[in-house]
């Protein structure tokens, strides 16, 4: 579907999470629940927008 929201570049996340001094596990913990919420959020926004 055309602007809907399905995730980061993980790999990308990751290499600025340690470019930034972050723990990489602590990041790859807690990524993709952090990642989860932004895409729920963004792509409901954008439905609700469109109404």
């Amino acid at each position: 579907m055309p602007g809907v929201v399905l995730g980061w570049d993980m790999t990308a996340a990751l290499a600025m999470a340690g470019a930034l001094g972050i723990d990489a596990r602590a990041a790859a913990e807690l990524l993709p629940v952090i990642e989860a919420v932004m895409v729920r959020q963004l792509n409901d926004n954008r439905a609700s927008s469109h109404d």
